[in-house]
């Protein structure tokens, strides 16, 4: 009954858009341009995992809604619902109009390359502009990585860029010490799997997923050993989690608490942690994606972007502009949750002086187990970005320029390595 008054909702909201009064909600600051970086939406497990998924456990894995790698069905709703979220919040700004089809160049959507990232940007749009035909921007053919999003690191890497790469991971207790902090987690991991005696564990003659054979190849930032299947698990029971109808059916029979799935999603999640605090990387990596942000942030005419990425662009950007350590509330993904936006606001105030705010807005997981309607009155998780060394005023907001120099900044150092 539950599924059927959230989908009746949703079909509600999709005919009579709730139309609150601006004057009500707006800002005192004028909101003129908003640049949206997001991950992609709900996925099945990638190409290539589905037959080692198998090898992991005796436990039949869901039938999954598309191809390998792809937007499931659910995550096409999702992010249909976060489409008419923003719809909502930019009539109330003042920032587009009830049922705008924006001329030319005032919008962009631009995503990399693959099936996930480019549905992700139409179903978003489809939300956001009912009555437009929006075009989503794509660089290479499908399935090809866009090196704005996905650049990799240099052929041949700097004795000087290894050896700080090296000592900011070191810094952290190597890679066998993060992994070994997740010791507890693979633990319970190897259980809900029933590893012991999946096909994998006992060809190995493992009864569990080990923390310390993990290796690390810094050239293709790759994780090794057996570790590098725990993560996979990982990823797609955290995948499940969100499908299923229930909490026991994504953990096969097994009831887990907030805290044991957040455990789960830190193993999937180990290399993107790690890089959130490996500047170095990080902001090799980020530097072809901030300075199209920069781009678009002081793009005369434009009024909003979205650029549809993964994880990875979220982790690496947010680290390269030096932002504040956080976790998220209500999510078991802490850093960078499914379909999570990092949103850049250009505002002016009333003497015309500008500003910049960064927050990360996301669904709850109840919100998107749940697949609940999004409102202003109802809205997602939104989480304000604090900025390290740089003052915000009374309202959180940045100087913009304050902002365009800390890209600058960024691009600067991104580029050097």
């Amino acid at each position: 009954m539950k599924k059927f008054f959230s989908l009746l909702v949703f079909l509600l909201i999709a005919v009579f858009p709730f139309a609150v009064r601006a004057e009500e909600t707006r800002s005192p600051y004028r909101l003129s341009k908003v640049v949206v970086l997001s991950r992609h939406n709900l996925r099945t497990p990638t190409a290539g995992n589905t037959q080692i998924l198998s090898e992991l456990t005796p436990h039949k894995w869901m039938r999954w809604t598309a191809a390998p790698g792809n937007l499931s069905m659910k995550g096409a709703e999702l992010e249909t619902l976060m489409g008419q979220y923003f719809r909502q919040w930019l009539e109330n700004e003042g920032l587009m109009e009830a049922n705008c089809e924006p001329p030319m160049g005032e919008m962009r959507f631009y995503a990399n390359s693959f099936q996930r990232t480019i549905a992700t940007a139409r179903y978003f749009a489809s939300g956001m502009l009912p009555m437009a035909n929006v075009r989503v921007e794509r660089r290479l053919a499908l399935d090809e990585a866009d090196p704005v999003f996905l650049p990799g690191l240099p052929a041949e890497l700097s004795d000087d860029f290894r050896a700080k790469a090296t000592a900011e991971l070191d810094a952290q207790g190597g890679i066998q010490g993060l992994a070994g902090r997740l010791k507890k987690e693979t633990g319970l991991l190897s259980e809900i799997l029933d590893f012991k005696n999946s096909a994998y564990g006992q060809e190995h003659g493992m009864t569990a997923f080990s923390t310390e054979d993990v290796e690390y190849e810094l050239d293709t930032l790759r994780i090794g050993g057996s570790f590098r299947s725990a993560m996979r698990a990982g990823d797609a029971l955290t995948l499940q989690y969100y499908e299923a109808d229930a909490s026991t059916d994504a953990a096969f029979g097994r009831a887990l608490t907030e805290e044991e799935w957040r455990g789960i999603a830190r193993i999937k999640d180990m290399g993107i942690l790690a890089l959130f605090r490996m500047p170095t990387v990080s902001g090799r990596l980020a530097q072809p994606l901030i300075s199209e942000m920069k781009d678009e942030l002081l793009l005369d005419g434009r009024k909003f972007t979205f650029l549809c990425g993964h994880d990875i662009n979220l982790s690496t950007v947010l680290s390269a502009l030096g932002a504040e350590d956080f976790k998220l509330p209500d999510t078991i993904e802490e850093k960078t949750p499914i379909g999570a936006k990092l949103v850049l606001e250009k505002r002016t105030d009333a003497d015309g002086a500008e500003y910049a705010s960064l927050k990360l807005v996301y669904q709850s997981a109840e919100q998107m187990r749940e697949r609940v309607p999004l409102t202003p009155d109802a809205p997602p998780m939104v989480f304000p970005i604090r900025l390290s060394r740089l003052e915000a005023n009374a309202d959180g907001l940045y100087p913009f320029e304050a902002v365009v120099r800390r890209m600058d900044e960024a691009i600067s150092a991104g580029a050097e390595k």
